[in-house]
Formats: C-alpha cells, sequence, structure tokens
C-alpha cells in the first residue's frame, strides 16, 4: 500500500475483528495518523486509501507552509 513516503500500517486483531491504522512517523515532532477502519478483507479498500492519501498530502503541506 503506497498512500505516501514514509507511511506505515498497523493490523490490531481483537474479538471483533481486524482493524488497520495507516500512520506516518518520518517527521520528528509527530506521529501522524492517518486513518484507521475495520479490516473486511486482505486489500485496502479504494476509499480508505483515498482518505489516507489526502490526509498526507494536507499534513505535508502543512508542514511546508510552517517552514
Amino acid at each position: 500500500m503506497i498512500v505516501g513516503a514514509g507511511t506505515k500500517e498497523i493490523r490490531i486483531e481483537d474479538a471483533q475483528g481486524i482493524c488497520r491504522v495507516m500512520y506516518v512517523a518520518k517527521f520528528e515532532e509527530a506521529i501522524d495518523v492517518l486513518h484507521c477502519s475495520q479490516k473486511q478483507t486482505q486489500a485496502t479498500s479504494k476509499h480508505d486509501k483515498t482518505i489516507a492519501e489526502t490526509r498526507y498530502r494536507a499534513i505535508a503541506n502543512a508542514r511546508r507552509k510552517a517552514t
């Protein structure tokens, strides 16, 4: 899954099923959670990927403006 440079994914399993957390930790001052969802299939849905990509771009643009 490619959302943006440095994006990682954690899969968490519990009694209710499996959840997916997409985050980016390449910025030293923060770990930004891009999106969380309950996992329904092996693949990441287009909808979930679009949400994460949009949030990644927003974070990257905000950081560029802050410098």
